[in-house]
């Protein structure tokens, strides 16, 4: 189970983005996250997938509390998450062919061996047609691009899926494709899937539980009276 009891995060301690949030995803289930644009749950997407550490709560992984965020989290968290963000082109290295942007992460766990099997078996799963993996970020599409990060994110097999807006920037079709693969992904491995995103329509379909981003966050307390200015 993926649980966050409790979080409040931001960049600015005095000023968080998330308060007080609580929300748990059970192992096979997708759950939507709905709310506006500029409300904090991109933050609290990054929060989930051990790539911001909360100013204050608790996450806790299979019931074991997470106390170690990035690169300090153990192996066995890092990778137990696959995450596709709404924006491609700022989630992939420019230099890289999308054969190498794929395999990213099996270099960083010395799975190497496993490159050529997986590139081509996940390339197919996404709609990725051979001669596109050796183009870089900017000789392909936006949809195309989105398609090779959401392999990159599947490659490791991961146990929990966090997808951020992941067809925001897409045609309908691309983003139907792109849904498509990741349920096949969840129905096959029994992944858990934490769908983040504005489209009320889109998240109740594509998920079994969509909760309200309002819903989450408690009443912020009304402002104290300053008085009078003095000048």
């Amino acid at each position: 189970m993926l649980e966050l009891r409790a979080v409040t995060a931001g960049y600015d301690q005095r000023a968080p983005v998330v308060r007080d949030f609580s929300l748990t995803v059970e192992p096979g289930e997708a759950v939507g996250l709905l709310g506006p644009s500029g409300c904090g749950k991109s933050t609290l997407a990054r929060v989930a997938a051990l790539l911001h550490r909360p100013d204050s709560g608790t996450l806790l992984l299979d019931g074991e509390p997470v106390r170690h965020w990035r690169h300090r989290a153990p192996r066995e968290q890092r990778t137990a998450f696959g995450v596709v963000f709404q924006q491609p082109r700022l989630a992939a290295d420019p230099r890289l062919r999308l054969a190498h942007l794929i395999a990213e992460p099996l270099h960083a766990t010395g799975r190497r061996s496993e490159v050529p099997d997986r590139v081509t078996e996940l390339a197919a799963t996404v709609g990725l047609t051979p001669d596109l993996l050796t183009r870089r970020p900017h000789e392909v599409s936006d949809g195309q691009l989105q398609r090779a990060c959401l392999a990159r994110a599947l490659v490791l097999r991961p146990r929990w899926l966090i997808c951020d807006e992941m067809t925001a920037m897409l045609d309908a079709s691309t983003g139907a494709a792109l849904v498509a693969a990741v349920e096949t992904y969840r129905s096959t491995t029994g992944a858990g899937l934490l769908a983040v995103g504005h489209d009320r329509t889109l998240l109740n379909r594509w998920c079994g539980r969509t909760v309200h981003w309002e819903a989450l966050q408690p009443p912020r307390a009304p402002e104290a009276s300053q008085g009078p200015s003095v000048r």
